[in-house]
């Protein structure tokens, strides 16, 4: 596997905006130029269109399918999330939103972050950095608990539409500048989900961590597949051997077979990943 690709672009193409935004069930002539508003609507939208889903690295479970293997470059991640309706892990899904909101005339860089599961691995996770009337972070990176909403570095916290608290504070560790935190309705105390510095990265910078998590034994992505999607109410997530579906305070949980797991894929995550 490799990271690199010779054939890299900063920017998507006119026509690669508009099939993306299609991708997204955003219709492109809705879309009023780079606003606040329509940085939320997009950053949802995406969130509830495309999974979260490490199937490039770990393949399919019950041994169908190896992993293809995880490249970062624009044209790779175009041709991966918007020509095959696939989705992808943090370097893959910030990495493409970036071009996107570059392609449609948003002031975003890329902003290296660590994971508050990971933080021994330098850069372990992209998310982007927006500036308009100020400055905000924006990922729709990473599985369960999503951000939502955009939201802002210096501001107050920020409730989403299912009611789960976020807010941006300076970070206690000297290697990061701030920290995003989130609480749920059933939480008193503040968790943290990732540190993140402010410096603009370009896409290249996570190559090295990227190689990293998709082949160490030990990293978290080489296991189980995990493959996680955002609904109105809640999510969605599947592993190799459970299904969760969670809408509002209800949650369903069930033991998945070798003969269910595709189907639950595609029917729930519109995820088609069968051999041939």
């Amino acid at each position: 596997m490799t990271s690199t690709d010779t054939t890299t672009r900063p920017t998507l193409r006119a026509e690669e905006v508009e099939a993306y935004l299609q991708r997204l069930d955003v219709a492109p002539g809705t879309i009023d130029g780079p606003t606040l508003e329509t940085l939320g609507r997009l950053q949802r939208a995406h969130l509830i269109t495309v999974p979260f889903e490490t199937l490039a690295i770990t393949g399919d479970p019950y041994g169908e399918r190896v992993g293809e293997g995880v490249v970062l470059s624009v044209p790779h991640l175009y041709e991966k999330i918007v020509e095959r309706r696939r989705g992808g892990y943090c370097f893959e899904l910030n990495g493409l939103f970036h071009a996107l909101l570059e392609g449609l005339g948003y002031d975003v860089h890329r902003a290296s972050a660590r994971m508050s599961s990971a933080l021994r691995v330098p850069a372990n996770h992209h998310t982007n950095i927006v500036t308009l009337d100020r400055r905000y972070v924006v990922d729709v990176g990473t599985g369960p608990p999503t951000l939502r909403k955009p939201i802002p570095l210096d501001g107050a916290p920020q409730t989403d539409a299912i009611g789960t608290e976020w807010r941006v504070v300076p970070s206690e560790r000297p290697d990061a500048l701030s920290r995003l935190d989130y609480r749920t309705d059933d939480d008193s105390e503040w968790m943290a989900r990732f540190v993140f510095d402010d410096a603009p990265r370009p896409l290249r910078y996570f190559e090295a961590t990227n190689d990293y998590l998709q082949s160490a034994p030990e990293s978290p992505f080489t296991d189980d597949p995990s493959v996680a999607l955002s609904t109105q109410t809640g999510y969605r997530q599947l592993s190799g051997e459970t299904f969760e579906e969670v809408r509002g305070p209800d949650r369903e949980e069930r033991t998945v077979t070798a003969d269910d797991w595709h189907e639950i894929l595609e029917q729930k995550f519109g995820l088609r990943y069968r051999s041939g």
